[in-house]
């Protein structure tokens, strides 16, 4: 199986548990929740690069899943190693596709949220409302 056509319905990420480590409170969000998921520091620049590039073209021209050549190019990456790093994004419900093109995606926030509210409510008692 080629990495392209790899299955993409899940991933890791690192989650962390000290208030300090919080991505929201790190210099550069973006890049901070980006390292949670990929082990590489590389990876995970050229990650946080490939997601501007889809919100920025999302707005006027999407960015097309036929347009991998030039993306694999602009991000300095090999073939396998951008569709590996793809695969990853979609899994955690980042990003999506939708009629050959990448946009971003809230399932990866839904998700989360998901989990939050349950741990919350059934292992810890406390009421939703007060999440």
């Amino acid at each position: 199986m080629k990495v392209k056509d790899a299955p993409r319905t899940s991933t890791s990420i690192i989650v962390r548990s000290s208030a300090g480590a919080r991505v929201s409170q790190s210099k550069d969000p973006l890049l901070e929740l980006m390292r949670r998921l990929f082990r590489k520091e590389e990876v995970a620049l050229k990650a946080v690069r490939f997601v501007n590039m889809v919100e920025e073209k999302s707005k006027r021209d999407p960015l097309r899943v036929e347009d991998w050549e030039e993306i694999v190019k602009e991000l300095g990456m090999a073939k396998s190693s951008f569709y590996a790093m793809r695969n990853k994004l979609l899994g955690a419900g980042m990003i999506s596709i939708r009629n050959g093109e990448y946009r971003l995606s809230g399932m990866f926030s839904k998700d989360l949220v998901d989990m939050a509210r349950w741990w919350w409510v059934v292992m810890l008692g406390y009421d939703e409302d007060s999440l």
